[in-house]
């Protein structure tokens, strides 16, 4: 028998339509191009499609676990250039890069980091994003105990927010504890965790105010899963196709939303790290030290932060500036100095974050 798919572009309400698999795209003459003639190119000539890549296996994945959980409803798919559910669309847009490895590297060579680049990363986004396409299909945010427990939807997002790491109100999914930025990204971060399989929520949340939240999720689900959602559009909200952009331009403005134009105020913390005195002159600099665990301080900080490597890297790089300019040398052990340095790029990093000039996890 002939392979089998499903149409991610038309798939919705109902258990998805199998088709027969068409024949692999050949690959597009930029597969082979450098960086430089790739940023050149316009979004809207990519002319990629999410058939035949990891991403739909994904998202098989994806309709897997919503048909064990008795969910009808499937999420359609559409490229962009970011991840997003539009308001009122029960469809995801992903990142172009998620549909082609020379993009994926791109992104990586660009950004330091492919956001959703690994099953695991790209499999937590989608539950996510799900959780926002079903809320729009079924308009669950007008129920009156979805508001009580989570809040009202017509919530302005904050330019920024300060997480509170240790509150048990609120599920841990995405980083840095995006649930706690809006009841809309609540709602969306406890249905991932329910979804999740293997998750074991009862007994990881057994103790905790969250429980009640995601109990109330899997009764909402078992009242509409075997439902038709009542929303129906296909409504495209800045699809791939229709960006007229270089890839260039594209790059250019997103590092600028995510790079850091920071006075200096590191002052006072490199101090207490390292030190110009001439007793210290024998030591490694600072300098050398840091560019040394640059690759290692960056994914750390990232990884607790929720910041995009890239970001941690200019807040790094200004740093790194400032220890040159200071002639800067260790004091302590490379190791004590690593751990110690660790917390000074952490509370820096989230300095910027919570400063009001970028919101967390666009």
């Amino acid at each position: 028998m002939p392979a089998r798919r499903y149409d991610l572009e038309a798939t919705s309400d109902a258990h998805a339509t199998a088709e027969e698999v068409p024949p692999p795209a050949p690959e597009p003459e930029w597969a082979t191009w450098t960086d430089e003639q790739l940023l050149d190119l316009r979004l809207c000539d990519l002319s990629l499609r999410i058939e035949g890549t990891d991403l739909e296996r994904h998202i098989h994945q994806l309709y897997g676990e919503l048909e064990a959980q008795g969910v009808r409803f499937r999420p359609f798919f559409y490229l962009a250039d970011e991840w997003f559910t539009p308001d009122g669309v029960p469809g995801i847009a992903v990142p172009f890069y998620m549909a082609h490895p020379r993009l994926a590297r791109l992104e990586q060579n660009l950004m330091l980091e492919v956001e959703g680049g690994t099953a695991e990363w790209c499999m937590r986004i989608l539950r996510h994003e799900t959780g926002h396409a079903i809320d729009n299909a079924y308009g669950l945010r007008r129920r009156r105990k979805r508001q009580r427990l989570f809040g009202s939807s017509s919530q302005e997002y904050p330019e920024f927010y300060t997480p509170r790491p240790y509150s048990k109100s609120f599920v841990v999914h995405l980083e840095p504890w995006y649930g706690q930025s809006h009841p809309d990204e609540d709602f969306a971060e406890t249905f991932a965790v329910w979804l999740t399989p293997g998750s074991d929520w009862r007994k990881r949340y057994a103790d905790w105010p969250v429980l009640h939240k995601l109990l109330y999720m899997e009764e909402l689900m078992a009242e509409i899963g075997g439902l038709e959602p009542q929303l129906r559009t296909r409504r495209r909200v800045d699809p791939l196709e229709r960006k007229r952009r270089t890839l260039r331009t594209h790059y250019e403005r997103k590092r600028m939303r995510y790079g850091v134009d920071y006075p200096n105020v590191y002052d006072r913390d490199l101090r207490r790290l390292f030190s110009d005195g001439p007793e210290y002159k024998g030591h490694l600099s600072a300098t050398r030290f840091l560019m040394r665990h640059r690759r290692d301080l960056r994914r750390n900080v990232a990884r607790w932060t929720g910041a995009y490597q890239y970001t941690v890297d200019q807040v790094l790089s200004a740093i790194i500036v400032r220890c040159r300019e200071l002639h800067l040398r260790l004091m302590r052990s490379e190791e004590q100095t690593h751990l110690d340095f660790t917390v000074v790029l952490t509370v820096q990093t989230m300095n910027y974050l919570h400063s009001g000039r970028q919101r967390v996890w666009l």
